[in-house]
């Protein structure tokens, strides 16, 4: 889909975005490619970025926050910008659809697309076109970028390697090497800044969580502070990290069925991923180790994360939620069973 506007002025970037964005203010080429793991905020800096590119009156690497251009892209107004975004994307966002996807979508006519629409892409193309409205030019973004596939990315990559005007591309992706090498070789890639855990923590403090469950939830989230902020909004604690793997080792139904079957999927994952680390003479990762149980052989590790890759391809749209919540605990309650080597 496309729209206009950001959510996001700059002042409320987290400070490992804040610098970040000083740096490219002065960005000169035609298309830039923010990449790095998913929770540092590929979307949050791309939409500074843009309003900065376009603010009026910029201060001190910032978005004035205040101007008519500023205000423009705030609300979704603004005609110089464009955002490229799948549509389920967008609506979990709370961006506006297209007119013509938001009356197909709500007339039932088909779902939201998970993918970038190649009928977007090309109102990107026209959207490139046309005259800017005002003196700072024009600004697409694309997020996830990945999430184009061969039609749509190749419909864009005129107009992305030779762009009309003063328009410029700001794209971001979670998995770099999703997105098409016809794409990647348009781009000037540029890797988002990891925070430090102490600077991450204090974030997630300002925004109401407790010190002990901002700790707990960046170690589950490999450090990626986003991700872990979405997590306690979902109600996942430090007490629940730690009590996972032994209600998983007793098949505490009670326990595992008050979250989300992809929850449960993913720690699962995260189990087995540390207790192979654990088998392999290394260090967990995701939980505490004196939260793990004692790690059965390598070929059962092995035989379990397979299981629990090819459920993670039905995860999202279960034939019976219930029945592939007794099935991946009986998966784990047989693994965990093994005999230790």
């Amino acid at each position: 889909m496309t729209a206009s506007g950001s959510t996001t002025p700059a002042g409320t970037l987290p400070p490992w975005l804040a610098q970040q964005l000083a740096q490219l203010q002065g960005f000169t080429g035609q298309a830039l490619l923010l990449h790095g793991p998913s929770g540092l905020g590929h979307f949050e800096l791309a939409s500074a970025l843009a309003q900065l590119w376009l603010c009026e009156s910029p201060l001190l690497g910032q978005a004035c926050g205040r101007c008519t251009s500023c205000h423009g892209v705030i609300v979704h107004t603004h005609p110089d910008r464009m955002v490229l975004m799948p549509e389920a994307e967008s609506i979990r966002r709370g961006w506006p659809l297209s007119e013509s996807a938001q009356s197909e979508i709500d007339g039932k006519k088909r779902k939201p697309s998970k993918e970038i629409r190649v009928d977007a892409v090309r109102e990107v193309v026209q959207f490139g076109q046309r005259t800017a409205a005002t003196p700072r030019g024009k600004v697409v973004v694309v997020f996830p970028a990945e999430k184009m596939n061969a039609i749509a990315a190749n419909t864009l990559l005129k107009t992305l390697e030779e762009p009309p005007g003063d328009l410029r591309f700001i794209l971001a992706s979670a998995s770099l090497y999703d997105v098409l090498p016809t794409v990647r070789s348009r781009c000037i890639a540029q890797a988002l800044a990891w925070p430090s855990e102490p600077e991450a923590a204090a974030w997630l403090v300002e925004r109401g969580v407790s010190e002990a469950d901002a700790i707990a939830l960046l170690r589950y989230c490999g450090g990626r502070p986003l991700d872990a902020l979405a997590l306690y909004a979902e109600g996942l604690s430090a007490q629940l990290i730690r009590d996972f793997p032994q209600a998983v080792c007793k098949g505490d139904i009670g326990f595992i069925g008050k979250l989300e079957l992809a929850r449960v999927l993913d720690g699962l994952q995260k189990l087995c991923q540390d207790l192979s680390r654990i088998q392999a003479g290394g260090v967990a990762k995701y939980f505490a180790a004196s939260q793990l149980p004692k790690p059965p052989s390598q070929a059962v590790l092995a035989a379990w994360g397979k299981a629990l890759m090819q459920s993670a391809t039905t995860a999202e749209h279960p034939f019976n939620p219930a029945l592939m919540l007794d099935a991946l605990l009986a998966q784990a309650a047989a693994a965990l069973a093994a005999p230790a080597p």
